[in-house]
């Protein structure tokens, strides 16, 4: 009896030890899948902060381009693409005209090659040499509505990738809305919402900040509710 006593106890005693064993073990994998979480969450961080700095690096190089849409392929071959710049300007901005633009750094067709199975002309790229001009001529634009070349519409609008093209996007649903709530909403370049909310003017980089924001003011978060 004292004998099947005892050899319960050292089956107890090795059972409990196993269990502790596994239980360390499980502790460790747990503890090395939290780190290797925290490690891809750094990670996942750090490529969103390498993406943000390579797209704003880009847009401030781009940050002095103007593109002109419409204006038919061949134009420049005589006059060449600044000129046909600044007679848009002469044509649409009479005032703006007289007053000595910064110096024009580039002026183009891009992309360089035609391509065959595009119908649509290729853009004429201008690259300004201060953003304060570019500015000012895409404003004019905007107040003016339609601009034209040789009597024909164009448009005049911002060089940006097509990340800050789609982030832009992204703001047009809740821009709509605002203006409707007179909130002032503007699109910031290259792809911020700045509006007035409370006397105050609240700019955004992102839906997520924005939607942070507006968990804090109920107004503003039922203005926004099917948005964001």
């Amino acid at each position: 009896m004292q004998n099947t006593i005892t050899e319960i106890k050292s089956s107890l005693e090795a059972a409990n030890t196993t269990i502790q064993e596994a239980e360390e073990q499980i502790s460790k994998v747990e503890d090395r899948l939290v780190e290797i979480m925290d490690a891809e969450q750094k990670r996942e961080r750090r490529l969103k902060t390498n993406e943000e700095s390579l797209r704003e690096l880009w847009e401030n190089v781009k940050c002095t381009n103007i593109h002109i849409i419409g204006v038919p392929e061949g134009e420049e071959r005589e006059k060449g693409t600044e000129k046909i710049f600044q007679e848009i300007i002469a044509e649409n901005f009479p005032n703006m005209g007289k007053e000595p633009l910064t110096q024009i750094q580039e002026a183009q067709r891009v992309p360089y090659k035609i391509n065959p199975r595009r119908n649509t002309p290729r853009h004429i790229l201008i690259k300004l040499t201060k953003i304060k001009d570019k500015e000012k001529i895409l404003k004019a634009a905007r107040e003016k509505k339609q601009v034209t070349y040789k009597g024909t519409p164009i448009r005049l609008s911002a060089d940006f990738s097509a990340e800050t093209l789609q982030a832009r996007r992204e703001w047009h649903d809740i821009l709509n809305v605002m203006k409707g709530k007179n909130l002032q909403p503007r699109l910031l370049y290259p792809a911020r919402l700045s509006f007035r909310f409370e006397g105050e003017i609240k700019t955004f980089t992102d839906k997520q900040k924005l939607r942070e924001f507006s968990n804090t003011k109920p107004a503003l978060q039922q203005i926004l509710k099917e948005l964001l």
